[in-house]
């Protein structure tokens, strides 16, 4: 089993331009501002970075740019999941050769398999690099839910050193916990439970508000990992209402929307997904006068 990453992973938006093509000076720029600002780890191709969207040449210059931008500093871990096993391990194998540190596997959506099936598909992607590779559950997202019987099967498999859980289901991120081992470990992918995950003996955070708040979130993660979970807790509950207000539209409309507004200039979106609604952009707004964003 490879090295455990713990503390704040940034799931990084993809910058656009005003044409809507894909921004790389400013994902350059962000990589950059990330290891500044202490972030443990960056996820390009993710879901916060509008991934379905985005064309198969975009996403391999997106990878290569992120990987030589870090430049060794910081891990990069590359989504590179499909709900064709065949994609996603080619995918996979092209990363990896690329120089990712890791990869994150989603869930085979759509396809709906059985419990034989989703260990099968995270069993032949693991087999064919020599990485370490995240699962993905967003049932939210997917329509498909990981069962602890699947997921008890994948975190068997040397390559694979944990979960990203975006499931918000406490009662399942406890049965969870009990797979954690020296060689495997579950992160939030719930920006408003991460400290309640990590109580549990999550190592970390996959992190959508570390787009705008990096420092903080490293913080935050490092505070409970160093035994003080109040501070930790205060931190939590203190960001919980801006937290909130990043999911008050779809992930990741919200997100660009405060960071255009504090002025990182990251662009717009592409379609099918728009900028948002004024009320919920006037909410978004107050919440981010209260922690003196704005």
């Amino acid at each position: 089993k490879k090295k455990m990453i713990t503390g704040s992973m940034v799931a990084l938006i993809t910058p656009f331009h005003e044409d809507g093509s894909v921004n790389y000076d400013k994902l350059g720029e962000l990589i950059e501002w990330h290891i500044q600002q202490q972030t443990d780890a960056i996820l390009v191709l993710g879901t916060t970075a509008e991934t379905p969207a985005l064309t198969v040449t975009e996403e391999d210059e997106i990878a290569r740019i992120s990987i030589e931008a870090a430049g060794g500093r910081v891990p990069i871990i590359v989504g590179s999941g499909s709900n064709n096993t065949m994609i996603a391990m080619e995918q996979s194998i092209k990363y990896e050769k690329m120089g990712a540190d890791a990869l994150l596997v989603i869930t085979p959506y759509y396809n709906k398999t059985n419990k034989s099936g989703m260990v099968n598909h995270f069993y032949t992607v693991a087999d064919a690099v020599n990485i370490p590779i995240y699962v993905y559950n967003v049932p939210g997202r997917t329509g498909v839910s990981l069962t602890y019987e699947a997921l008890a099967e994948i975190s068997k498999h040397k390559n694979i050193v944990g979960i990203k859980e975006a499931s918000g289901d406490i009662s399942f991120i406890t049965k969870i916990s009990r797979l954690i081992n020296d060689d495997f470990n579950m992160y939030s992918g719930n920006d408003d439970i991460s400290i309640p995950l990590m109580s549990m003996g999550g190592a970390g955070i996959i992190s959508v508000l570390a787009n705008i708040l990096p420092k903080e979130t490293h913080d935050m993660a490092m505070a409970y990992l160093n035994g003080d979970v109040k501070k930790a807790a205060e931190m939590q509950k203190y960001y919980l209402d801006f937290i909130n207000a990043l999911f008050i539209e779809t992930n990741p409309i919200p997100i660009k929307e405060a960071m255009n507004l504090v002025g990182m200039d990251v662009g717009g979106y592409r379609m099918p997904l728009c900028p948002m609604e004024e009320d919920t952009k006037a909410k978004l707004i107050q919440t981010m006068k209260d922690i003196n964003l704005l």
